[in-house]
């Protein structure tokens, strides 16, 4: 399966040609450690080659990765659907991966792994916090154990300026002035 993301950009004919794989959660655990539990998604990398070094990536990734709810920790199905361009240029002899845009290879590389852009492009796609929507989705003994251990709000040292502010009688004509209003 990567090994089919692997483009032989030397020796690629001019033109479009695109790579369609599917990948799993084994995919998302070749590299390092993610909240991927499980994932079904179809794969698209459909490459222009515009000139000897130049080339043209579009990605799209569609399917389905699981990974645990931030609140019950349960499975929790997030859809993918994301699309992402690239320009590929083959100069000099350093990878330059600093512009989202462009991707700078060394002009020696025979072939570019395109499985850490595609493996990005997925996980940049997830949302921050992952959360069942409607939180009666969520395990009811988690939740109820959540309950058990919610800690009170304690009052810091900001609430307790705010509080002497509001009933310090210096105060009191500015607040008439904005009940008037």
């Amino acid at each position: 399966m990567v090994d089919a993301l692997k483009l032989k950009i030397k020796t690629l004919p001019f033109g479009t040609h695109a790579i369609e794989c599917h990948v799993d959660g084994s995919f998302f655990d070749t590299e390092e450690q993610t909240d991927v539990r499980r994932a079904d998604v179809d794969v698209t990398v459909e490459v222009t080659r515009k000139s000897e070094t130049t080339f043209h990536l579009e990605i799209s990734c569609r399917g389905t990765v699981t990974t645990s709810c931030d609140r019950c920790l349960e499975d929790l199905d997030l859809p993918v659907d994301v699309s992402y361009c690239l320009n590929v240029e083959q100069l000099g002899t350093e990878l330059d991966d600093s512009n989202d845009e462009l991707l700078i290879v060394p002009s020696d590389w025979r072939e570019l792994d395109t499985a850490p852009l595609v493996r990005d492009t997925v996980l940049l796609a997830l949302p921050m916090t992952h959360c069942h929507e409607d939180e009666s989705q969520c395990n009811a003994t988690m939740l109820e154990m959540l309950d058990t251990h919610l800690v009170e709000a304690v009052p810091d040292a900001d609430d307790t300026e705010r509080d002497t502010a509001a009933t310090d009688p210096r105060w009191e004509a500015l607040r008439k002035l904005k009940d008037e209003q």
